[in-house]
């Protein structure tokens, strides 16, 4: 099963468990990049994504070539901001559109994960949804234990 890990990581945390799926089922990555990358940090960090979400915004992204139609099982992670997915996946899933195609989806997050799986579905329709997961507070964590999460999902995802 050809398999895409898409996922955005601002701070680094879906970056961690990224890696960690990656390396467990030898997917094809793309790492969505906001076209104004930039080091935000601290509240105005906090401020500026969750103005994003709440008005909906969908920033540009840097080019990719990568064509999700290609894949059979796509894997998407993004860092909960606000109770949602962080706006670069709403930029990704409108400009690519997904269908017809197995979904898995984790998630990162430092306060509450909110409804993100529930919106993830909604911008994925037509899909089959396999498992999701989720990471509280990863920079916290142990690699062993991130890697352990890691193993018994994805052993969930390729039955």
């Amino acid at each position: 099963m050809k398999t895409l890990l898409v996922y955005y990581s601002h701070t680094g945390g879906c970056g961690i468990v990224a890696e960690q799926i990656q390396e467990k089922m030898n997917a094809t990555v793309l790492r969505l990049w906001l076209a104004d990358e930039q080091n935000r940090t601290g509240f105005a960090s906090y401020f500026w994504g969750g103005l994003q979400v709440l008005t909906h915004e969908k920033p540009a992204l840097q080019p990719y070539t990568i064509a999700p139609k290609k894949f059979d099982l796509i894997i998407i992670g993004t860092p909960v901001w606000a109770g949602s997915p962080a706006p670069a996946l709403r930029t990704f899933l409108e400009k690519t559109p997904i269908t017809g195609k197995k979904i898995a989806l984790f998630c990162c997050y430092a306060g509450n994960k909110g409804k993100v799986f529930k919106k993830l579905e909604k911008l994925l329709p037509n899909n089959t949804f396999l498992s999701d997961i989720d990471f509280a507070n990863v920079k916290t964590q142990s690699k062993e234990t991130i890697e352990k999460s890691v193993n018994e999902w994805v052993k969930k995802i390729q039955r």
